[in-house]
């Protein structure tokens, strides 16, 4: 089911040449210059369009666009399927995707690094069409180390290079407990999934390129957070009251990114940090069912965002953890039976009385790609996994 699931999701993906509607694309509707670029009134009809039942999207002028994280995570998916078997076609589809990302840098830098392709208003603040996160920069270059890896072409080895180097430009927040690396250029702020997700891409580029001058940084930066970590395991959103909250899929990507530092880094320091992280995950976010939740305190809106990122955190700690692969598996048959479109893709949300059936293309469909993608590979068995400490020493 998993194998016919994944199938169907790539071919709608390909079918619809890698575009899609995302969640926060509101801004892109013709009625934007209605809000007379206010920022409360942007964000409301960015929000009005993100939280509606009804998709309003083509009501409004909101087109389906290109992502660069939805290409990211599609060449991921590919390369990650590739480690395991060699398919001509999947070898083209993952370059063909990292071509396009090398194309479509942002371009505000010199620095290889990746943004939206739209404008977006936060209570964080706004951030403009292409401008780069750390967030989808951090995420992208774990995937051209992945092709580096993979594909032996020293072009992708030299993008993570440039990555690192536009993360280490970035403003940083340092206090007693660390240094946290800022979410975008142009303000410095504290937030912990982004911070460690930058942290974890210095790590494993210094692991496979030796240069190890970042490592104090990444280490500071982890530092930070996980002298944040509440003594129950769980991480708020961010350091302001304003974002104090605890979520399934950022958590994932603190648990992702951490186990990453540990692993090519050496550093041992922060392993408790990751077990209690990672036990308040699977107690907190997934339901007997396997069904995933948003929240710790509560389901709704079920999110495939949640669903793709739950799959993937335990894909990626079934090395160390012998009950992972089944309570993945669970959260996919779940997410299939219930998320799944008869076309192909995954629907956006499950609400108390409805379903939000818009195809998302990189919340939704390239998360969803890369976390199937990953499950399958780690189900087949122990012979035919590659753990990340056998990749550091391979480095």
């Amino acid at each position: 089911m998993i194998e016919q699931s994944l199938a169907r999701l790539e071919q709608w993906v390909v079918d619809h040449d890698y575009r899609g509607y995302e969640p926060f694309d509101g801004l892109s509707s013709v009625l934007r210059p209605l809000t007379f670029r206010n920022v409360l009134a942007e964000r409301i009809l960015q929000q009005a369009v993100r939280q509606s039942p009804v998709n309003l999207r083509p009501l409004f002028g909101v087109k389906p666009l290109d992502s660069t994280k939805g290409r990211g995570y599609m060449a991921w998916g590919y390369l990650t399927l590739l480690r395991h078997r060699d398919d001509d076609r999947l070898r083209q589809r993952a370059v063909d995707c990292l071509t396009w990302l090398i194309e479509n840098k942002s371009p505000f830098y010199r620095d290889f690094s990746w943004g939206n392709h739209f404008d977006y208003s936060s209570r964080g603040g706004s951030i403009r069409k292409h401008e780069p996160t750390i967030v989808w920069t951090s995420l992208i270059g774990n995937v051209f180390l992945d092709a580096y890896e993979i594909l032996k072409d020293e072009r992708y080895l030299n993008v993570a290079r440039s990555v690192c180097d536009w993360i280490l430009s970035l403003p940083r927040d340092v206090n007693g407990t660390g240094t946290c690396i800022s979410y975008v250029k142009f303000q410095k702020s504290s937030i912990h999934n982004s911070n460690m997700l930058g942290a974890a891409m210095l790590a494993r580029t210094a692991a496979v390129t030796g240069d190890r001058s970042a490592l104090p940084l990444a280490k500071d930066a982890m530092r930070y957070s996980c002298a944040d970590q509440h003594p129950d395991g769980a991480w708020y959103y961010g350091k302001k009251e304003k974002y104090h909250w605890v979520d399934n899929f950022h958590t994932g990507y603190n648990l992702d990114s951490l186990k990453r530092y540990i692993a090519y880094s050496g550093d041992s320091e922060y392993e408790d940090n990751l077990y209690r992280g990672y036990s308040y995950f699977k107690d907190n976010f997934i339901e007997a069912t396997g069904r995933p939740k948003y929240y710790h305190d509560r389901a709704y809106p079920i999110d495939i965002q949640c669903a793709a990122q739950a799959i993937d955190t335990l894909a990626f700690f079934s090395d160390s953890d012998p009950q992972a692969i089944d309570l993945a598996r669970q959260v996919a048959l779940w997410t299939i039976g219930n998320m799944q479109d008869r076309s192909g893709y995954f629907y956006y949300r499950v609400l108390p009385l409805r379903k939000v059936k818009v195809p998302m293309i990189h919340w939704g469909q390239a998360t969803m790609f890369k976390a199937l993608s990953h499950l399958l590979t780690k189900d087949r068995g122990a012979g035919a996994r590659v753990r990340e400490d056998e990749l550091v020493s391979r480095a």
